[in-house]
């Protein structure tokens, strides 16, 4: 194999590489505001409907485990072009969809697709550039992981008043058959054929883990915790887990390996961005429902006041990648950590007379201290590990980070439930001591005013939480990578369409 940098990067492919994740990314957070329509139009209730997001998610968590085997095994161009060709194939028969089961069936496809292309760039990334420039083309991938889901709901908003939902799959079809014609023509791999097979047994137990795990925790967002669903599919999934991780401590090539987790600045990258990623969702859940119920904007203006956080983020990666590859990730991750607490404080302030601008403001600026921790604090634990690790380590980022925004969303859904219904039982006594005789209208407002506490506090607990961050991103080392795993392949694309 050549030296990991010795080439000059593959740049085209690097790029319809991301843009297909790009698309896939973009997906997860379409269809959240096209929901209500697609309940009228095929005739679904609200826990049916779920599914389409829920089910998503499930699969997700199902295959990016075993894409650690997928991307030593298999050329780059098979798995992209396998990918991308599901998440195409699922697209087309989501926007065709008839009935709801039909539309559904497009969404796994879909989901099954996009859980391999995420893992795939980042290994990609990982082998074609050098640790010393890794932090800039790690920055711009932060641009994809963050400002594809920001812009989802503005973007969803203003196609379905537009359009209807069905255009929400038929204008992404064009752009993911352009990303596989391109693959196909183009990328080629240098990869030797690796002898391995798939333990059907590591399969399962991955799967009924991680499945139950973040089935469970999205359940209790909705059903609560004391739900018995609930409680048995998260027993169920820490107990198959822990069987999963000794079953794969003790395989000579685990499906996936969790002795990474030795490496120390890995380890401390990862559960630094799980805490961020359990924190994260606070915005993006809570800032709607702030606009729409408490200060009464349009979902359309809902969408629009989460877009400036979604341009700086997005303007702002690839210069933290820059930044990252001149100063190291702890610096970065410090500083970023500080101005995502001061913003989350701020946004546990809000009030009736906070205005949509306000809101913009903060969280465009809270957006701008999350790129400068999301990508470098992943970037530096990567950097640490050997080049046959990669894939692990890729896979292992992608699958925690879904389990921790499961996590993070049950809990602090369940934090606002909670506080919301004390600050209605809390107003309604004060009301009722006070001698009046509340109206169908006043409770409404009693309703309006309970729910602005729990969000208040919700965005307080998130803030402390990434509190702990912060603390543990003070123990942040540059790292240079351990080079005695064994070499990984690269990737090339045609000499004729790469200009040297």
């Amino acid at each position: 194999m050549d030296e990991v940098g010795s080439k000059r990067p593959p740049y085209l492919i690097i790029t319809v590489l991301m843009v297909g994740a790009f698309i896939a990314f973009l997906n997860n957070t379409l269809l959240n505001v096209a929901l209500p329509a697609i309940m009228d139009d095929l005739g679904v209730n609200m826990a049916t409907v779920q599914w389409l997001t829920t089910g998503f998610m499930l699969i997700n968590g199902i295959m990016i485990p075993t894409t650690a085997y997928l991307i030593q095994k298999y050329s780059v161009r098979g798995l992209f072009l396998s990918a991308i060709g599901l998440f195409t194939v699922g697209t087309i028969v989501a926007a065709l969809a008839p009935v709801f089961s039909v539309l559904l069936i497009g969404r796994m496809l879909q989901a099954s697709g996009s859980a391999i292309l995420m893992p795939l760039l980042m290994n990609v990334l990982l082998v074609s550039f050098p640790i010393s420039r890794r932090g800039t083309i790690m920055g711009f991938l932060g641009l994809i992981l963050t400002f594809a889901p920001a812009i989802g709901p503005t973007l969803s908003g203003w196609i379905i008043q537009q359009f209807n939902w069905r255009a929400l799959f038929t204008l992404i079809a064009p752009i993911s058959i352009l990303c596989f014609i391109l693959g196909f023509i183009y990328l080629k791999d240098k990869k030797e054929k690796v002898d391995m097979r798939l333990d059907k047994l590591s399969v399962v137990l991955s799967s009924v883990g991680f499945g139950s795990l973040l089935y469970g925790f999205s359940s209790a967002g909705n059903v609560g915790w004391g739900n018995p669903l609930v409680i048995i599919t998260i027993v169920v999934g820490i107990v198959t887990l822990f069987t999963f991780v000794i079953y794969q401590n003790r395989m000579d090539t685990p499906m996936l390996d969790f002795r990474i987790f030795k490496y120390p600045m890995y380890s401390l990258s990862v559960v630094i961005s799980m805490i961020v990623f359990m924190s994260l969702f606070s915005g993006f859940m809570l800032l709607p429902v702030f606009a729409q119920d408490v200060i009464n904007l349009t979902p359309m203006q809902a969408g629009l006041l989460l877009l400036p956080g979604a341009l700086i983020n997005g303007i702002m990666s690839p210069i933290n990648g820059k930044l990252f590859d001149k100063f190291g990730g702890r610096t970065l991750a410090v500083s970023g950590l500080a101005i995502l607490i001061v913003t989350t404080f701020m946004l546990s302030k809000l009030s009736f007379e906070t205005t949509m601008t306000e809101l913009a403001i903060i969280h465009a600026v809270r957006m701008f201290g999350l790129s400068m921790v999301s990508m470098p604090v992943q970037t530096n634990g990567l950097n640490q590990l050997p080049v046959n690790m990669y894939p692990h380590g890729t896979a292992m980022n992608n699958t925690l980070n879904q389990v921790a925004g499961a996590i993070g969303t049950a809990f602090l859904i369940t934090i606002l439930s909670i506080r919301t219904k004390l600050y209605m039982v809390q107003l309604t006594s004060e009301a009722e001591r006070a001698g009046k005789v509340l109206t169908d209208a006043q409770l409404e407002q009693i309703g309006v005013e309970a729910m602005l506490g729990g969000i208040n506090d919700t965005f307080f607990i998130s803030a402390i939480i990434i509190i702990v961050a912060l603390v543990l991103a003070f123990f942040m080392k540059r790292v240079t990578q351990d080079n005695r795993g064994e070499g990984q392949s690269a990737i090339e694309v045609n000499p004729a369409t790469e200009n040297s």
